[in-house]
């Protein structure tokens, strides 16, 4: 019911203005958010690299509906690869793109050329680009703009939501050979007839995903935090005859860093989602929704300040 509840909060144009007004929120959003500004994204891409992970960064921005706005958005993500072209991090850090931040909701032609522009940069830094899946009206936009794109840069990769009912038919036809899938477990308000309502439902979806994932030809990248989720991974991935550099653990900035380094000691890529930019209220209120514990960190914040 809170999820549910912060989920429509996030949508609000009044709980926007109240929640950005309080005072300590920038202190909570600090622990999800690396900063503002391209240079708070690269030092802690820095540090996390210097901790043996890797990382994907997202330039925060979504349901842009002025063109000039995508067109910055676009150059926000083009100026950081430029960045860290020189700086050798190909091999560690990519880029995370929301399409209807580059004009998916103005004009699908727009979104697809304004992506390949970064997905251009992205090549000419040594990376790639994982285009992130929003609610389940994009979803067939999304996959039309990513089997365009792979035409030209075919390690494109893209997030694919277990809690939708279609996503195991998805997947199967996404798992062929070098492509790349985020796997996660959805984090929009979604009616019933498209999604799993249910936790454990959505467990479920999630673990019969995955099995379709590591039984496929392609490179899973798996997003979760949940220690049952890990395992079950390792399970799947030793049947499918998975080495642990044929698929990634993906987490999220500031959630359980511990293990993410162990997972990381033991061996396993893990790939670090750092957002960045001024455009939090969105994915902020996405965080607190998916776990009770972060309601409880920004309750407490409040109350220490």
């Amino acid at each position: 019911m809170l999820g549910s509840l912060l989920l429509a909060v996030s949508r609000s144009p009044l709980a926007r203005r109240a929640v950005s007004g309080f005072p300590v929120t920038r202190h909570v959003v600090d622990r999800f958010v690396a900063g503002e500004d391209a240079g708070d994204a690269l030092r802690a891409v820095r540090r996390l690299t210097d901790a043996r992970l890797t990382v994907t960064l997202d330039h925060l921005g979504e349901e842009t509906k002025d063109a000039r706005a995508a067109a910055e958005t676009v150059k926000a993500y083009v100026t950081m690869l430029d960045t860290l072209r020189p700086l050798g991090l190909g091999d560690r850090a990519e880029v995370s793109v929301k399409l209807s931040a580059v004009g998916q909701m103005l004009d699908g032609r727009m979104a697809l050329d304004h992506a390949r522009e970064i997905c251009a940069a992205a090549r000419d830094a040594a990376t790639t680009v994982t285009l992130d899946m929003e609610d389940h009206t994009t979803v067939d936009s999304t996959l039309s703009i990513l089997r365009a794109l792979r035409e030209d840069y075919p390690s494109t990769g893209v997030a694919i939501q277990a809690y939708l009912h279609r996503s195991e038919q998805d997947l199967r036809e996404l798992s062929r050979e070098g492509s790349r899938v985020r796997l996660v477990k959805g984090a929009y308000r979604e009616p019933a007839s498209v999604a799993h309502q249910k936790k454990a439902e959505v467990d479920r979806a999630y673990v019969r995903c995955l099995r379709v994932l590591m039984e496929g030809k392609g490179y899973p990248m798996v997003a979760t935090h949940d220690d049952r989720l890990i395992s079950i991974t390792e399970l799947l991935a030793d049947r499918a005859g998975r080495s642990r550099d044929t698929f990634e653990y993906q987490m999220l900035y500031g959630i359980r860093t511990d293990k993410q380094e162990a997972l990381a000691a033991a061996g396993s890529t893990v790939r670090v989602y750092v957002p960045y930019g001024d455009d939090w209220y969105g994915y902020f209120m996405r965080r607190l929704a998916e776990r009770p514990a972060n309601v409880a960190f920004f309750l407490r914040s409040l109350r220490s300040k």
